[in-house]
């Protein structure tokens, strides 16, 4: 799968032709600030929870895509409450088959709501299978015993994992919850846009080899291939 870095928790996967856009907030993000929002093409925007840090370029990247916004029913709502019909609404737990192959919403825990103080309702993650592989968005998050019964699914060849504390986990629980969803391969997410989740780089992924697992730091803008 090749994925692709845009600052924060933004990353499109590109998955049997097609991509999977994840929690755009790129335009303001000063560390993304060179990223065209008019490059960006994708098939699917999948949004974790209402926190304008995940959501900002949602609506303006869905309209220029025809993108399927996939979430959960209250921010879905928000978004054909504003003229955006295309939504594809998951409860926690729930599953759905798409072209691609299979997105099942986690538990996340966090806080959500949306930019003008709507309700974002019940924040979460995703789980997605494709073929025999699967990987995991676990959003933002703290570190939970539900990630076990993530784990106990088909074998995950790599997550996106928040690792800059104050707001969600840090290193360490971030190392913790990779055990429990037994992957070795975690990509890190949520550090260092803003000065409150900056973090050590080089501390970090000496800490996830030490514990026998690749922590992967993406730069902005670029791209990785994961088989």
């Amino acid at each position: 799968m090749k994925i692709t870095y845009y600052g924060h928790a933004s990353f499109i996967v590109e998955i049997n032709n097609k991509k999977l856009l994840f929690d755009p907030f790129i335009s303001i993000n000063p560390l993304a600030s060179h990223i065209d929002i008019s490059s960006i093409k994708t098939d699917y925007i999948l949004i974790s929870h209402g926190h304008r840090d995940h959501i900002l370029n949602t609506l303006e990247i869905a309209k220029a895509n025809n993108a399927t916004i996939i979430s959960n029913p209250e921010i879905s709502n928000w978004f054909i409450n504003k003229g955006y019909k295309n939504t594809c609404p998951l409860n926690t737990g729930g599953k759905h088959l798409f072209d691609f192959g299979i997105v099942k919403l986690t538990n996340a825990i966090h806080s959500s709501v949306l930019p003008d103080g709507t309700n974002g309702g019940n924040p979460g993650g995703f789980y997605i299978e494709t073929g025999d592989s699967a990987f995991y968005f676990a959003g933002d998050t703290a570190l939970s015993m539900d990630m076990k019964l993530i784990g106990n699914n088909k074998k995950i060849i790599f997550a996106f994992l928040p690792i800059g504390d104050t707001y969600t986990m840090g290193i360490d629980d971030a190392i913790i919850a990779s055990d429990f969803i037994k992957c070795n391969t975690i990509i890190g997410m949520h550090y260092d846009t803003f000065p409150d989740i900056i973090i050590n780089k080089k501390e970090a992924i000496d800490k996830f080899s030490a514990s026998g697992k690749k922590l992967i730091l993406m730069n902005i803008g670029k791209e990785i291939i994961i088989n």
